[in-house]
């Protein structure tokens, strides 16, 4: 069972558990088939008892739906379906006796808002105060992990900055600005930022699955290509690969802090947007310019994680389905 199955992440997950020879259920609001061997479920995570039904007679459940929002607002939506869904994904795994569950979290979950360089898993959760987003994240990677026991052994995944074909906020957020002619300018100075291409994701969820039964149970794990770089070189790759100008100069980080506060402030009044990556929050500006870059020893040594595709190749991978598909 994959819960956000239709999603980015969700469909590259499904590819990877076929690949494995898993017979796959994909769960998700709205959800419509993409290929023929996996089974689609339109389904409210937050329904446990639909939930329930759905995961009798599963193997392992993949929680990997969650709701994305940076700003602070439409504060109780991100923690319904980002908490109460993860309660009740958990008390649906509890009913239908399902044995395993992989928990996809969020690195941010440690992330207070300062410097973060080669952090590993000893660092504490974040202390609050930044995004409902993130807070809601620590919530239910809380509450998952402590659940986890010989009947439903669980462990959680941290990602950062997940990119890759299919991707539908990340980089489709960084080409419109950059189209609009509004990503001219760095932000501050440069800091170093993990990602982390989708399939080596994929790749660590089914390692951690593979370990649920030894290492792996009650634990959480940094999962990124493990090369920090900053972020605008990041971006600079994907735009000359595409043959857009890379941004030049830089942009004072208060300056930026005090356009983001009165753009999240008008969208608060206009009742706050969803899936609205093209506009700034202040939780993104502050994660430009602080270093926030991850050890991923832990998971090299339980999970036998070890990236595959690099940061280089996966850019090339990601614009040339961009261009493939007419997204570039």
């Amino acid at each position: 069972m994959v819960t956000g199955g239709a999603g980015f992440v969700g469909r590259h997950l499904c590819d990877g558990l076929r690949a494995r020879g898993d017979e796959v259920i994909s769960v998700d609001v709205g959800a419509r088939p993409w290929r023929d061997d996996v089974h689609c479920v339109d389904a409210d995570i937050r329904d446990e008892r639909a939930m329930a039904e759905r995961f009798a007679g599963a193997d392992v459940v993949f929680h990997n739906a969650s709701l994305v929002h940076t700003k602070r607002n439409r504060v109780a939506d991100v923690w319904s379906v980002n908490l109460e869904g993860s309660r009740s994904v958990l008390g649906a795994c509890r009913q239908a006796g399902v044995t395993r569950l992989v928990y996809v979290s969020s690195a941010s979950a440690v992330y207070q808002g300062e410097d973060i360089e080669n952090g590993d898993e000893r660092l504490p959760y974040s202390r609050g105060g930044q995004a409902p987003y993130a807070e809601s994240k620590v919530a239910a990677e809380r509450e998952l992990l402590a659940a986890s026991s010989d009947a439903l052994k669980v462990v959680a995944i941290r990602p950062h900055v997940v990119f890759g074909p299919g991707d539908t906020r990340f980089l489709p957020a960084i080409l419109e600005r950059a189209r609009a002619g509004r990503l001219k300018r760095r932000v501050g100075r440069d800091k170093l930022s993990d990602f982390t291409y989708v399939t080596n994701l994929v790749d660590a969820l089914l390692a951690a699955d593979d370990k649920l039964d030894t290492v792996a149970a009650g634990q959480a794990y940094f999962v990124t290509n493990g090369e920090p770089t900053a972020f605008f070189d990041f971006v600079s790759l994907v735009l000359v690969e595409l043959g857009l100008p890379p941004p030049r100069g830089s942009i004072p980080y208060p300056l930026v802090y005090g356009v983001a506060a009165i753009a999240e402030a008008w969208d608060t009044l206009k009742g706050g947007t969803l899936h609205a990556e093209g506009t700034l929050s202040r939780f993104a500006v502050r994660y430009l310019c602080t270093h926030h870059y991850f050890s991923i020893a832990k998971a090299r040594r339980d999970l036998g994680y070890e990236p595959r595709v690099s940061i280089r190749e996966g850019v090339r991978l990601t614009t040339a389905h961009l261009r493939a598909t007419g997204a570039a």
